[in-house]
């Protein structure tokens, strides 16, 4: 099953795209942002956890590529930056696969197109741009999941 949503907003708005994605948490366990540098793939992962519970301090993953936070309900999320990975093959030689066959964990991935390869169902695939309004965002949802 596949369904679209797309948005144009502001910073001020983004809290309209958390609470979609949010809900999805029941269809999905990936989410992919894919975007250009500076559209605002860490801002909306950093809204979407903060908007999930999480109070510990939120940073890019830039450098380890990935950090876990865990809430007050228990659940984990796993937030990928893998701007620096250039191969399939260095993604799973780190095991990092792992994380995305769990099942149990909400993975958030920035700069996913390197895994495209294993991502394949229960999928949201979030793509932001920001071409015609340096302070609007086109931001569009592509959620692929399994019908139970």
């Amino acid at each position: 099953m596949k369904k679209e949503k797309s948005f144009i907003v502001g910073l001020d708005e983004l809290d309209l795209v958390v609470a979609f994605l949010k809900d999805q948490f029941k269809f999905c366990r990936v989410f992919a942002f894919y975007g250009p540098l500076g559209a605002g793939k860490t801002t909306l992962v950093r809204r979407l956890l903060c908007g999930s519970g999480i109070t510990d301090p939120i940073t890019s993953p830039t450098f380890t590529y990935l950090n876990l936070y865990k809430n007050d309900a228990g659940q984990t999320f796993c937030h990928f930056d893998l701007y620096r990975i250039e191969k399939l093959k260095d993604f799973l030689a780190a095991g990092f696969d792992e994380y995305l066959h769990d099942g149990q964990n909400v993975v958030l991935v920035e700069w996913p197109e390197v895994i495209e390869p294993l991502l394949r169902e229960n999928i949201c695939r979030i793509k932001i741009d920001y071409d015609q309004d340096p302070d609007k965002r086109e931001i569009r949802c592509v959620i692929s999941y399994k019908s139970e």
